[in-house]
This record gives structure tokens, C-alpha cells and sequence, in this order.
């Protein structure tokens, strides 16, 4: 293949309005902040990605945060480049001092998703290929009253989502009828998860494990602080529900404190989270090892790190039914060309080349903050 150079990167800071405002973890939100990359080579081939901080985001973890830093830092240190060579590259970043995990895995996924473009060949064939034609997608319930939990569960079940997820942490007697509600409200046939979002003790979670006994969660994710490992520990041997650690993960490393803690039966991450769509692979790898399985996504995002969640859960067979990649659902409107659409609970994995998407520019222009 001809060798090219990186010629130049361009990172947007987007904007993107919600359907409604949104609460997780204690914080409420009506607009969402991601970054958009795109790297274009000395031949005018181009790769894009996006990256979505989480609701709960800080300096310097802030969308402009991390925009400033690819401007600032990583730019200047990849350019002229191979943009194939993706090894050397997250060698290259590696070596850079205070870079934030998401700037990187920006640059990555877009070096990927040029790679694929020039090959002609999807980020599934990147991978291997897909283990699965279609995905799957879990649906989400707010901290709302019980009745209104319940109604919102029936509406998704309707839908043709098979997996839903509970939002608990804030009343532990109340959170215990939203469980109640929702599962009356949909039947035995749909799987359900809940999670607290590090805002329980271990005794509350505990209780709460207790009390919900007869409704078949199908996991309980990161019910204590991140930190509390014994606390996660401690839940999964006395409380009777499947634990997943979320929070907890935030590298390679701290995926490998969580298995020699021995406190969770599952794992979440996304690509962001992991530092980019290779050490993605290297950590589910890791879990499969250790024999976790693997919850792939984040609850906001825009098209692209959507659809590359979807791609790279859809290349294993190690990440559990239900994929939390749905930031689509959450979001007004895109800027990509095509809208992802993902209302039905399920997706044809397509097979276009790279993410199978193009970046709307008079959208993205629309959506720019500074």
C-alpha cells in the first residue's frame, strides 16, 4: 500500500441537544458535549471518530478539555505520521505526559477508521468479522416513580427491546418499587439490569438485593464508589445479583484490580473509556480470560462512537446481549449524513467501509461550540 503521512487533524467540539433532560449519578442534563476528529493523509484519504465524556465530567475531562489537548499536545506530536500504523501511534501518545484517555482513543479511532477506508473494508473485517449480523440494544428507565417506570418499561418492551436498564441510587425503598413495577410491567421475558451509579452503601445494597429477590435481575452494576472493591467484593457474595463494575474501570489496569479483587461478574466499558477500539479489544480480552463477560457502550454519545461500540461488540462473542451503546436515542439530531437509527432495539451490523458513515459538515458547523 502507497505510504502516506498524516497531513492534517481538525477536532470540533459538538454541542448536541437532548430529547429531554436526562439525570445519572445525581447529575440531570439537557445537552450533551462530544468531540468529533478528523484526520485527513497526504493522499485525501480521511478517517473520523467521536468521543463523549460522561454525564459527571470535570477538568480536565471536559469535551473542551479534551479537544484542547489533541490541538495542543497530540497534534503536533503525530503529524507527518503513518496513520496506518496504529501501534506507533498509540506508542507515540503513550509517551506523551497528562493526556486524558479519551484524546487518545480520538485519534486512534480515527487512524483506524482511515485505515479501513483506504482498505476498503468495514471496522467489523478490521477486527476479524462479525460474530453476529445483528445487535442488540438495552433500553434504559429513569429514577421515576413506580407507575410511571413501569409505563415507560411496557413502551420499550413494545418497541422490541429484550433488555432494560433500572436508574436506582436515590431512595432505596423507592428504588426497590421502581424494580418491583417494572418488572410486573414487563413479564419474565425481558432481561433487566439496574444501576446505582456508586451511590449505595454496602448495606443498602444489600437490602435492596434482599427485597428484589424474586425478580430475576439479570445484573447489579457498580452499586458502591469505584474505590470500594471489598464493598463491591462483599455485595456479590452475600446479595444473590450478578455485580458489574462500571466506574471502577478506567484502563487496563484497573480491569486487572477488579479481577484479582474478585468482585464483579461482569465488566462495562466503552472505547473512550478504554483508551481506543485496539486496547478495547486487549481488555476484553482480558475479561474473557478471566471469564467475565463484557457490557460494551456508554449512555451518551454521538453516531460514530456509537456505531464503532456497535462494530467492535458486534467482532466478539464475549459482550453480553444488550449493547449500552444508545446515545442516538438520547440526542435530537446527528452529524452524520445518515442518522443511526436504533429505535427498535436492534441493528443490522452494516458493511460499509470503516464506520459506514460520513460527517455532515453544514450539521457539524451547526453544532460547533467554541
Amino acid at each position: 500500500m502507497q505510504s502516506v503521512r498524516i497531513e492534517t487533524v481538525e477536532t470540533f467540539v459538538v454541542a448536541m441537544p437532548l430529547v429531554a433532560v436526562f439525570s445519572s449519578g445525581g447529575k440531570s442534563k439537557n445537552v450533551t458535549k462530544g468531540v468529533v476528529v478528523k484526520i485527513t493523509a497526504s493522499d485525501g484519504s480521511f478517517g473520523i471518530s467521536s468521543v463523549d465524556p460522561s454525564t459527571r465530567a470535570v477538568f480536565p475531562y471536559r469535551a473542551e478539555d479534551i479537544a484542547a489537548t489533541v490541538r495542543e499536545k497530540i497534534i503536533p506530536a503525530v503529524l507527518g505520521m503513518s496513520p496506518t500504523n496504529i501501534n506507533r501511534l498509540l506508542d507515540i501518545m503513550g509517551s506523551l505526559q497528562d493526556i486524558q484517555i479519551g484524546a487518545r482513543a480520538a485519534i486512534e479511532m480515527a487512524a483506524i477508521e482511515l485505515t479501513c477506508r483506504r482498505l476498503g473494508i468495514s471496522l467489523c473485517d478490521f477486527l476479524g468479522g462479525v460474530v453476529s449480523d445483528h445487535v442488540a440494544f438495552n433500553g434504559w428507565i429513569g429514577e421515576l416513580p413506580a407507575d410511571e417506570a413501569a409505563l415507560d418499561a411496557a413502551r420499550w418492551a413494545k418497541a422490541g427491546f429484550q433488555s432494560l436498564k433500572i436508574k436506582i441510587g436515590g431512595d432505596v425503598d423507592a428504588d426497590i418499587q421502581r424494580v418491583q413495577a417494572v418488572r410486573a410491567a414487563v413479564g419474565k421475558t425481558v432481561n433487566l439490569r439496574m444501576d446505582a451509579n456508586e451511590q449505595y452503601s454496602v448495606q443498602d445494597a444489600i437490602r435492596l438485593c434482599d427485597a428484589i429477590k424474586d425478580c430475576d435481575m439479570q445484573l447489579f452494576e457498580q452499586p458502591v464508589p469505584r474505590d470500594d472493591l471489598t464493598g463491591l467484593a462483599k455485595i456479590r457474595r452475600v446479595g444473590g445479583i450478578s455485580v458489574m463494575a462500571d466506574e471502577s474501570i478506567s484502563d487496563h489496569a484497573s480491569l486487572l484490580k477488579v479481577i484479582e479483587a474478585d468482585c464483579a461478574d461482569l465488566v462495562k466499558f466503552g472505547i473512550a473509556q478504554a483508551g481506543g477500539i485496539m486496547p478495547a479489544v486487549r481488555m476484553m480480552a482480558t475479561a474473557e480470560a478471566a471469564g467475565l463477560k463484557v457490557v460494551m457502550g456508554h449512555g451518551f454519545g454521538l453516531d460514530m462512537s456509537t456505531m464503532a461500540e456497535i462494530m467492535v461488540g458486534a467482532s466478539s462473542s464475549n459482550i453480553l446481549t444488550g449493547l449500552e451503546c444508545v446515545g442516538p436515542l438520547k440526542v435530537k439530531d446527528t452529524v452524520s449524513q445518515t442518522r443511526l437509527d436504533i429505535s427498535s432495539g436492534s441493528l443490522k451490523v452494516p458493511d460499509g467501509a470503516g464506520l459506514a458513515m460520513d460527517l455532515d459538515m453544514e450539521k457539524l458547523a451547526e453544532y460547533t461550540v467554541q
